[in-house]
């Protein structure tokens, strides 16, 4: 496999660093070599909150360079536009719909703008973009929106843009809540809902 260049974004309580661990974590079961880095902003709630993930057979770098991701995961629409920068005509991009208007906008009183705005200035550079309704779906299974992370990851993976099989991803989930069995059983049921709908989506 070549080596897969990764962004994961959104704002601080989203679970971004979270999502970063897993997903690193499930390529590195699969044998891969793997970086990360948090290159920019604060993980706290609605802060700003860029990762690099980047896994092969032979990783330098934990940087992805401008216009070289593969994949662009990004859990809230207008943060997708931050880190638009790494995308290029190869790029997918997969966002959540759900809008949580960023500290910035809200000091500056602007008025967030529409999903139709934020795609018309993403296909400037790519027009990969699938979007989630990701945040809904999760409330629906569980009741609340925290697993929204994982169900990303789940869809990513189901629809093929990591080359992480679901079986090292949830192996990485057991690991990481070890103990925790209702909060492993909540966050399997949201991962594997997220790759049947990325499989689904795939077609």
């Amino acid at each position: 496999m070549n080596e897969k260049n990764v962004i994961i974004n959104g704002v601080g309580g989203q679970g971004i660093l979270t999502l970063l661990d897993l997903l690193a974590n499930a390529a590195m079961l699969q044998g891969y070599e793997v970086k990360t880095a948090e290159v920019h902003g604060l993980s706290q709630r609605y802060g700003a909150l860029e990762t690099h993930l980047r896994f092969g057979e032979k990783i330098n770098s934990s940087l992805v360079m401008e216009g070289d991701a593969d994949s662009i995961i990004s859990l809230e629409p207008l943060e997708a536009l931050r880190v638009v920068k790494y995308a290029s005509k190869k790029t997918v991009y997969l966002i959540n719909t759900f809008k949580i208007a960023p500290i910035s906008l809200t000091i500056e009183m602007k008025k967030y703008p529409e999903l139709s705005f934020i795609e018309e200035r993403l296909k400037r550079f790519t027009s990969n973009i699938i979007w989630v309704d990701a945040s809904n779906k999760v409330k629906e299974i569980t009741g609340n929106t925290i697993a929204t992370n994982i169900y990303m990851a789940g869809f990513a993976i189901g629809y093929g843009l990591l080359e992480i099989s679901p079986g090292n991803f949830e192996n990485a989930i057991r690991e990481r809540f070890a103990g925790k069995d209702a909060i492993i059983g909540q966050n399997l049921n949201v991962f594997r809902r997220g790759v049947e709908d990325g499989k689904s989506k795939r077609g």
